[in-house]
């Protein structure tokens, strides 16, 4: 897939100002800090598309960004950021789960997870939530320029041995870094792929 347009489209709390036009929404989120803003702007081949700072907990939004004009992007905020108020968290929670569970467009969750990391509790009952929720999503493995190709296999594996004890079959499962843009050929690809199936049906 080539993306020759991305554009901000609008930014809100509430699921009934989402855009109203039926296109396919891809829903990347992961726990704050994971690099997801990078991984979008990576993916969109634009620079300042999604905010980045050295701020975690930043995303605060449902953002919407539409992609060559077919289907969106959907930036949601971090989850489990300490700094953020209980009040802000709780809220935060609140509406994302509230999207991902009400949102018929919604096509995928691609649940980021920092490659570096041992499988984190947090992530782990995310990922537990949405398969209760029956919501398709997939793993995708950020950062993995940052380390060794030996520590990354490692990881992925006890990644694996964790998911399988709760899993029959692991979602589909991608690895990337954003500054060599390992992954973006084959993450587009697969959106196209979920894009086609759904056009056919």
């Amino acid at each position: 897939m080539i993306i020759k347009e991305a554009e901000f489209v609008i930014s809100n709390t509430e699921i009934s100002k989402c855009p109203t036009d039926g296109k396919a929404e891809y829903a990347f989120i992961g726990r704050s800090n994971v690099g997801k803003s990078s991984l979008i702007n990576m993916l969109t081949d634009r620079k300042k598309l999604a905010k980045t700072s050295g701020r975690p907990g930043k995303t605060q939004l449902i953002n919407h960004f539409l992609i060559n004009k077919e289907w969106y992007l959907v930036d949601l905020p971090g989850y489990g950021y300490a700094k953020v108020s209980k009040t802000s968290r709780a809220m935060f929670e609140k509406f994302i789960s509230e999207y991902l569970t009400t949102r018929k467009e919604l096509a995928n969750i691609f649940v980021l997870l920092d490659s570096r990391l041992e499988p984190q509790k947090i992530d782990l009952e995310f990922m537990s939530w949405c398969g209760e929720k029956g919501l398709p999503f997939s793993m995708v493995f950020t950062k993995i320029d940052k380390l060794s190709s030996t520590a990354l296999q490692k990881n992925l594996a006890k990644y694996k041995k964790e998911m399988l004890k709760q899993w029959e079959e692991l979602p589909p499962v991608f690895t990337t870094s954003s500054d060599s843009k390992f992954g973006r050929e084959r993450l587009l690809n697969y959106i196209e792929q979920i894009n086609l199936n759904m056009n056919k049906t």
